[in-house]
C-alpha cells in the first residue's frame, strides 16, 4: 500500500481527551508510514500485526477507533470486524477498513461485518486523515451523548436540594437489594430517620435555615455509614431512609444509634448560630433466611411503624420494629 499526498500536520479534532486509535497492519513498512502520519496529525497510536492480536487489545476496551488493513493472516479485517461487533463493547469503535476489495459484493460484506467507512489502497493521506478526522468527531458526538444521558439518569435520581439518592431510587434499588438477599441468605437493613420539630425550625427561622439543617444532617449521617455499601435517600421533606446492605437488624440499630448521637452531639451551625436538632429512628432488617425475607413496601412499613413508636416514645430515640428474626425494640433515649 502506497499513501500519496502531502503531509498534514493537523489536531486531531480540537478535542482535550486524548484519542486513541488502534491500527492493524501486518506490512511492517507500510505499517511505519501510516503510524508516522496518524501520530503527526495528532492521534495517540498504537500498532498490531494481526487481526487476532487486534481483537485481544480492543476488547481491553481502551482505544476509540480502530483502522484495520482487510488482507492479513490468520483473521482477517472483515472477521476483526465482525467479532468486535459481537463484543458489544461499552462504548462504540469506529471501524476504518484499508482494503483492495473494491467491489460492490466486497463493499456489502465489509459494511455488513460492521466496518463504518472505507479507505482504498493506495490511499491518499488527505483523504485518510479527513475520513479518521470525521471518524473521530462520530465517536466524540456519541460520547458527549453517552455523557448526557448519564447526566439525565443521575438527576433523576438524586436528590437536588441535598445531592442524595431521592425517593424514586430508592422505590427502584431497593428491591434489588432485597432481591440479593434472597439469592445468597443474607440480610438487608433499613433505617427511616425523621428530624424533630423540623416544622418549627422552618417556622422560626425560615426555610433557608432549614435547608442548612437537612445539610447539615445528611454530612453527619454520612460519616456514620459505610461509603463503599450503604446509602442514603431522602423520603419526603425532613425524612430520610438509610439501606444497609448485609447488615442484621441489632447492627442497623447501631448505626441509627451512631447517626443520632452525631445529629443531637453538637449543634448545627446556621446562618442564625448554632441549634440544636435531634431526630428519630425507625430500624427493620429482613430475616436471614431468604424464604422469610420481606418485599421492600413490608421492611419500609416495619420501620415506619418503629419511627411512629420512636416519635410516640419522646423523640430523640432509635426503636427497632418488631419484626422476624428479632423481637421487641431498641430505646435509646436522651
Amino acid at each position: 500500500m502506497t499513501l500519496h499526498g502531502q503531509e498534514l500536520d493537523c489536531a486531531a479534532d480540537g478535542g482535550s481527551e486524548p484519542l486513541k486509535l488502534l491500527l492493524a497492519e501486518d506490512e511492517l513498512l507500510q505499517r511505519k508510514i501510516l503510524e508516522r502520519v496518524l501520530s503527526r496529525a495528532g492521534y495517540l497510536v498504537e500498532t498490531v500485526t494481526g487481526g487476532e492480536e487486534a481483537l485481544a487489545r480492543v476488547l481491553e476496551g481502551s482505544f476509540h477507533f480502530l483502522l484495520t488493513d482487510w488482507d492479513m493472516p490468520g483473521m482477517d479485517g472483515a472477521t476483526l470486524c465482525r467479532r468486535v461487533r459481537e463484543a458489544k463493547l461499552p462504548h462504540y469503535l469506529y471501524i476504518l477498513m484499508l482494503t483492495g476489495h473494491t467491489t460492490e459484493a466486497d463493499l456489502v460484506a465489509g459494511f455488513e461485518a460492521g466496518v463504518d467507512d472505507y479507505v482504498r489502497k493506495p490511499a491518499n493521506e488527505a483523504e485518510l486523515l479527513a475520513r479518521v478526522k470525521a471518524g473521530f468527531r462520530l465517536i466524540r458526538s456519541e460520547r458527549a451523548l453517552s455523557l448526557a444521558l448519564a447526566q439525565v439518569q443521575r438527576l433523576s435520581i438524586t436528590d437536588p436540594l441535598l445531592g442524595i439518592y431521592n425517593r424514586r431510587y430508592l422505590n427502584e434499588q431497593l428491591p434489588r437489594e432485597i432481591e440479593r438477599t434472597h439469592r445468597y441468605g443474607h440480610s438487608v437493613a433499613v433505617v427511616m430517620a425523621d428530624l424533630d420539630s423540623f416544622k418549627k425550625i422552618n417556622d422560626t427561622h425560615g426555610h433557608a435555615v432549614g435547608d442548612e439543617v437537612l445539610h447539615g444532617f445528611t454530612d453527619r449521617a454520612r460519616t456514620s455509614i459505610r461509603q463503599s455499601s450503604d446509602w442514603i435517600a431522602r423520603y419526603g421533606g425532613e425524612e430520610f431512609v438509610f439501606v444497609l446492605p448485609e447488615t442484621g437488624v441489632a447492627e442497623a440499630a447501631q448505626v441509627a444509634e451512631k447517626i443520632r448521637c452525631a445529629c443531637a452531639g453538637t449543634p448545627m451551625m446556621t446562618a442564625t448560630g448554632g441549634l440544636r436538632v435531634t431526630a428519630s429512628f425507625g430500624v427493620a432488617a429482613t430475616p436471614m433466611a431468604p424464604e422469610g425475607s420481606l418485599s421492600a413496601d413490608t421492611l419500609l412499613r416495619y420501620a415506619d411503624d418503629a419511627l411512629y413508636k420512636a416519635k410516640r416514645g419522646g423523640r430523640n430515640c432509635v426503636t427497632v420494629a418488631a419484626n422476624p428474626p428479632l423481637q421487641g425494640e431498641l430505646q435509646a433515649a436522651v
